[in-house]
């Protein structure tokens, strides 16, 4: 059974259990709720998925998944309060195995872009040639102020992405019903939340009579997602949310795969970084710290900082104490940015087989990552990292100066 399948799904697929967080919302009255729109908003969804696969009924491993979103409102139509999102989706996974391995930061994942547009009661409109956001039309809210203890329920669905295992050139759809109470208010951390209980069963199946020469493949999928979604109404938006889920997929081979966990997101807006202001600021800063070696440019995922010709022992991962002191003044750079992401990516020169040269780059990229986390910039469900081997070179390397150039490791700060 392929993983890619039933990640995504996962992600918002989900079932199971009430939350054992417990809450005491407070009664204060019927509010009406609705999504508020500012054009150039910027906000970031991350959302960590704990679960245990079992296999016919027997466990197999535990999986953390990291769901990164990343949303701008790129325009308002203030008549029809609907606003357009131009989101990048991208989804990395950890096992306990690999972990215990010691590769403590996610690798940064495929990424997929969508355009969609949302009303103000929560309603999306989106063109099929989009597979991402999974789960759509959740929440929902009624065109009424709504008292607590007060359920409705309301029409939504999942969109799958079936293009690799079954050759769909559009996103599966999956209806449900979303059921909603809305429990009342409360404050954690000094900040007012109204808080929803939403809970939703789906199944779907699929006719693989005609694929059985593609193999093994998912038949039968069924799923419930239970959620405690808080609300900050000032913005009007969701902050975070809690769920529970549990899914069980059944194959044309009358396997059993299980999946059962809990996430939690949590919603953060924050200020673009890849401006042609903050690229020539922090220029500035970088010459003021007297930091060689350091270039910085604006890409599509953010700001970039590429440090080139850095320093390992030879042929490894290990950090020289001269890079750790270059590392240091970065690191005050990168902390004047709370809100955004890193993402640490790993070059090589033209030195060596492909395999060794990935290897070495993933690594370097690494353990880069692990010392901005002992020095507290970052923690490991905030900084990601991807190795390129030498398939990205800034300069030729038929040069000592050029592979000096390519041996290098950028840290971007994600928009």
């Amino acid at each position: 059974m392929k993983r890619f399948f039933i990640k995504h799904s996962i992600l918002f697929l989900c079932a199971c259990q009430i939350f054992a967080q417990r809450i005491t919302p407070v009664n204060e009255g019927a509010k009406k709720f609705e999504f508020k729109y500012r054009e150039n908003d910027a906000y970031r969804i991350l959302s960590t998925v704990e679960e245990d696969v079992y296999i016919n009924g027997i466990k197999h491993h535990t999986s953390e998944i990291l769901n990164r979103v990343s949303v701008k409102v790129t325009s308002v139509d203030e008549k029809n309060m609907t606003a357009v999102h131009n989101g990048t989706f991208m989804t990395s996974e950890n096992s306990v195995l690999a972990k215990t391995l010691g590769n403590k930061t996610f690798s940064y994942g495929e990424e997929y872009t969508s355009i969609f547009t949302r009303d103000r009661f929560g309603v999306y409109t989106i063109d099929d040639k989009y597979f991402m956001p999974v789960v759509r039309d959740v929440p929902v809210f009624p065109d009424r102020e709504i008292a607590p203890g007060e359920k409705w329920t309301y029409k939504g669905h999942e969109a799958h992405d079936l293009r690799r295992i079954f050759n769909l050139e559009k996103p599966y759809k999956v209806p449900f019903n979303a059921n909603y109470e809305y429990l009342g208010a409360v404050t954690e951390n000094n900040r007012k939340f109204d808080v929803f209980q939403i809970y939703y069963e789906m199944s779907f199946s699929l006719d693989t009579s005609r694929m059985a020469q593609l193999g093994e493949m998912p038949e039968t999928t069924t799923g419930f997602s239970s959620q405690l979604v808080f609300w900050d109404s000032d913005k009007g938006a969701i902050d975070h949310y809690s769920e529970s889920f549990k899914i069980e997929i059944i194959t044309n081979y009358n396997n059993v795969m299980t999946f059962i966990g809990t996430a939690h997101a949590e919603i953060t807006e924050f200020q673009r970084t890849a401006t042609k202001q903050n690229v020539e600021e922090i220029t500035k800063k970088i010459s003021a710290l007297g930091i060689n070696d350091v270039n910085v440019k604006s890409t599509d995922k953010g700001l970039t900082l590429s440090i080139e010709n850095i320093q390992f022992k030879a042929d490894s991962d290990i950090l020289l104490e001269s890079e750790k002191l270059k590392l240091n003044k970065i690191a005050e750079i990168i902390s004047n940015y709370p809100n955004n992401d890193l993402l640490v990516t790993g070059h090589t020169a033209l030195r060596g087989d492909e395999r060794s040269r990935q290897e070495l780059s993933e690594k370097r990229a690494e353990s880069v990552a692990q010392y901005l986390i002992q020095l507290g910039v970052k923690d490991n469900y905030h900084i990601f990292t991807q190795g390129k081997g030498a398939k990205e070179p800034v300069a030729s390397n038929n040069t000592e100066s050029g592979r000096s150039k390519n041996r290098r490791v950028e840290i971007t700060i994600l928009d």
